[in-house]
């Protein structure tokens, strides 16, 4: 049940493709083997009120946020979060290079005892994915 939550600057939205950012996390986080397809939600907000660094308004920034039900070992989070990290970095490289651009990632654990769930998006998903 991973949930990514991606902020970022809204002057990103001119110089990066915000929808296949969440495609090309969402694709990462499946392609671990540790987080359900089916499970796993990317969604991405603009911040319209920032300020960063110096306060220049062409600098940009995108903070990626996963959190994962409690229960997996400290090696799968950490080659979760090296993955998923490296799949955002490739997809943001462009705007790295070419304007003043802030990355960040973090994972965090979610208490199942704190946080219910309830489902019918697999009943919808084809076969291999339920």
């Amino acid at each position: 049940m991973p949930h990514v939550h991606i902020d970022y600057s809204a002057n990103l939205e001119e110089r990066l493709d915000i929808h296949g950012l969440c495609v090309a996390i969402r694709d990462a986080a499946a392609a671990t083997g540790v987080l359900p397809l089916a499970g796993t939600r990317v969604r991405a907000t603009a911040c319209t009120h920032v300020v960063i660094a110096d306060g220049n308004p062409d600098h940009a920034f995108l903070d990626i946020s996963l959190r994962l039900r409690g229960g997996r070992s400290m090696a799968d989070k950490e080659r979760v979060t090296a993955e998923v990290f490296a799949a955002a970095e490739a997809y943001c490289s462009g705007v790295m290079e070419s304007s003043s651009f802030m990355l960040s990632f973090e994972t965090r654990d979610i208490d199942p005892a704190l946080s219910p769930k309830a489902s019918s998006v697999r009943r919808y998903l084809p076969g291999e994915h339920a």
